[in-house]
Formats: C-alpha cells, sequence, structure tokens
C-alpha cells in the first residue's frame, strides 16, 4: 500500500491540516531517506521520514499506512519514533530555558526582580578613567 507524503503526515498527525504538511514539504522541512520531500512523494511501509522543526530534526520510520485520519491513540500502531536522544535531549534544554527567559511584553518587572536587578548593579565595580571615579549607571 502506498500514499502521498503531505497526506500520511496529515492521518498520522503530525500536521493540523494537510495544506500545512503541503507547505512544510514545499520550505524543504520534510525528508525522505535524507532527501526533501514534495508533497506527491509516495512513501511506503519502512520509508524512513525526518520533519524539521527548527532546531530540532525528528524522525519517524513507517510502520503502516492507514486509509484515514487516525486517532491519537492510535497512532504509534502507523508510526515509530526514532529520533536520536541528542535531538531529544536539545528539545529539553530549549524547554528549561524558555522558563528561564523574561517574555517580551510582560510589563515592568516586579519589585523583586527590580531588587535583584539593583543588587547586581551595586556589586559592579567602579570604572576610573584619568583619576576620575564614578560610578557605572545604566
Amino acid at each position: 500500500m502506498e500514499m502521498r507524503i503531505d497526506k500520511y503526515l496529515w492521518t498520522v498527525r503530525l500536521y493540523k491540516t494537510r495544506n500545512l504538511a503541503a507547505e512544510a514539504c514545499k520550505k524543504g522541512q520534510i525528508f525522505i531517506a535524507k532527501t526533501t520531500a514534495k508533497p506527491s512523494r509516495i512513501v511506503h511501509i519502512g520509508n524512513e521520514i525526518q520533519v524539521k522543526r527548527p532546531p530540532i530534526l525528528y524522525s519517524f520510520k513507517i510502520l503502516q499506512i492507514p486509509t484515514g485520519r487516525l486517532g491519537t491513540k492510535l497512532v504509534a500502531d502507523y508510526l515509530q519514533n526514532t529520533t536520536t536522544p541528542d535531538q531529544l535531549q536539545m528539545l529539553e534544554i530549549l524547554k528549561i530555558d524558555q522558563k528561564n527567559n523574561r517574555m517580551r511584553g510582560t510589563g515592568r518587572p516586579t519589585k523583586k526582580e527590580r531588587r535583584n536587578l539593583e543588587e547586581f548593579i551595586e556589586e559592579q565595580p567602579y570604572f576610573v578613567d584619568d583619576g576620575w571615579e564614578f560610578p557605572i549607571k545604566f
């Protein structure tokens, strides 16, 4: 049995719509056997699919070809995730990093954040230039 790659990506729920799957193929984000795949490329059982969602490259092996869109519980019967551990570790690092960064547009710092910032600035040494000392101001 065979199926187009854009339809397959949609049926196994890697993309929300078939149009999004086709666009990903056109942008060069989908690979079959390490070559970019056009939306009309036919996939077979046993093919290795790679989906590039920066900065991670997910890898999947096709186990079966579905006849229609699958429920989320059935996806594991049709697709095997073979993503390397280093790629998954990079994903975890990104999640941790996003928690530590202040989101743009979240407003002014809280009182505690402001105090921590002031403590950090006060601990910086004075800048000396030609015998004149003055504190660094930001």
